[in-house]
């Protein structure tokens, strides 16, 4: 497997955001990404105008995120040609992304900040539409208002990455539940618009920087072959098989300020058969699989079942052997702060696809 690591969830001047996409581009390009998956709110007109593609070393993605009449229900949406059409519910739009062949993943899904007025909760409210490809489990910036109070506004703004501990509790809770009907695939996303605001009146500063959001939340994609090096001709397979691993579930989260979390690796064995992160094992008591973790450094690990952990410790790997059905998933912390989170292996529970 090939790994390469993306900031997901990114404005541009072509909605909220600051940055033109080559500015953006460039600081992603500094800090060492190899894609970027752009998603300004209910537009692609930067795919229209050319802006997809090669920019340095990194490739460009552009989705959109859509949003329903309420602007509630916030959904990135990636792989299209087109807009899926506005004044349209959630449902709605969900459902048409899927028939496009395009893939979605619900935006913040549990927000509940309350620290700005101007800047409301997006919770996502229609979760009785099935056909999403997965949740944003962790969301920079939302983390990051939800966490924030008058007594520590200045220290959050000055040092915007140690303030973000974990995904929450309940989206991860909802997202092992999620799993054990059908792969529901977990992203990252930074959320980034490097706001700029004025001080005192005086002088106009940028808050949260590209270059600043793109040194923490990261998703990294595992593919069978190579991306190519800058080659033109080659992108488009390049991106198809980004979106395909994403669509997979063969992807996992990392805080990249802690530390780099690339070499992590979560797979199952058994015999000569070998599984990766989103596939599903049917489960036979008397050959049960094996699940192998690897981490790029020591760190405390957790193997989780359900939502519920079943081996773990302060370790570098780890081999487990299941012993009864279950989606699994790893989390990975140092001092006490989120690292690692992977996508799920499903052992006998939920559709095999």
């Amino acid at each position: 497997m090939h790994e390469y690591a993306g900031a997901i969830h990114i404005h541009s001047t072509y909605s909220d955001g600051t940055g033109t996409i080559p500015e953006i581009a460039q600081a992603a390009d500094e800090v060492g990404l190899d894609f970027i998956m752009m998603s300004d709110h209910n537009s692609l007109k930067a795919k229209r105008d050319g802006w997809e593609g090669y920019h340095g070393g990194v490739r460009v993605l552009i989705g959109y995120e859509i949003n329903d009449k309420q602007d509630k229900n916030h959904y990135l949406a990636f792989g299209l040609d087109e807009t899926v059409g506005v004044k349209i519910t959630a449902q709605e739009y969900v459902r048409r992304v899927k028939e496009r062949g395009g893939i979605g993943f619900i935006a913040h899904p549990d927000e509940e900040r309350s620290s700005m007025e101007e800047h409301p909760p997006y919770p996502w409210l229609a979760w009785d539409s099935q056909d999403f490809t997965g949740i944003e489990i962790w969301n920079h910036m939302s983390e990051w208002m939800e966490g924030l109070t008058e007594d520590n506004k200045y220290q959050r703004f000055i040092h915007p990455l140690k303030s973000i501990i974990s995904p929450p509790q309940k989206t991860l809770q909802r997202w092992d539940e999620l799993n054990l009907q059908r792969r529901v695939v977990g992203i990252g996303g930074v959320d980034a618009h490097a706001h700029k605001v004025d001080i005192m009146g005086f002088f106009q500063t940028e808050v949260f920087p590209y270059k600043v959001m793109f040194k923490s939340i990261r998703t990294y994609v595992l593919l069978d072959k190579p991306l190519s090096d800058k080659n033109l001709q080659r992108y488009e397979e390049d991106k198809q098989q980004i979106y395909e691993a994403l669509r997979q579930g063969r992807s996992f989260i990392g805080n990249y300020y802690h530390a780099d979390p690339k070499g992590f690796r979560f797979y199952a064995k058994e015999g000569k058969n070998c599984w990766n992160m989103g596939d599903y094992i049917s489960y036979t008591e008397g050959t049960p699989p094996t699940m192998y973790v690897e981490l790029p450094q020591e760190a405390r690990l957790r193997l989780l079942c359900n939502g519920l952990s079943v081996a773990g410790g302060t370790m570098k790997s780890l081999e487990y052997t299941v012993t009864r059905p279950g989606a699994y998933r790893v989390e990975a912390w140092l001092d006490g702060k989120g690292w690692i989170f992977s996508n799920h292996i499903r052992v006998g529970v939920g559709e095999e696809v």
